[in-house]
């Protein structure tokens, strides 16, 4: 479902950008993603992490979904994967 939600200003998904950092998942079915943004002043700060808890909520099974925006570590372009980095032809 990460794969869906995209920056929308690199044409990466956030996945792949290596902007998640960790998700956990509870005995209750409660995911919590633990993810950071390009840059602490993205224009998006403010709505992408409420888009993706919407899309988590849409997997079966999953009773909530929280994100947590965290800044350490302070994301790179070398957090990218192989596939993001070729995408933007960076390598």
């Amino acid at each position: 479902m990460l794969q869906t939600c995209f920056d929308p200003e690199i044409p990466v998904n956030i996945y792949e950008l290596g902007l998640v950092y960790g998700i956990e998942v509870s005995d209750k079915n409660e995911v919590t993603v633990k993810m950071t943004l390009t840059s602490p002043m993205c224009p998006v700060a403010g709505s992408l992490p409420p888009e993706i808890e919407g899309k988590i909520k849409t997997i079966e099974g999953v009773a909530a979904a929280k994100v947590e925006v965290v800044w350490d570590p302070p994301w790179t372009p070398e957090k990218m994967s192989e596939a993001a980095k070729l995408q933007l032809n960076m390598m």
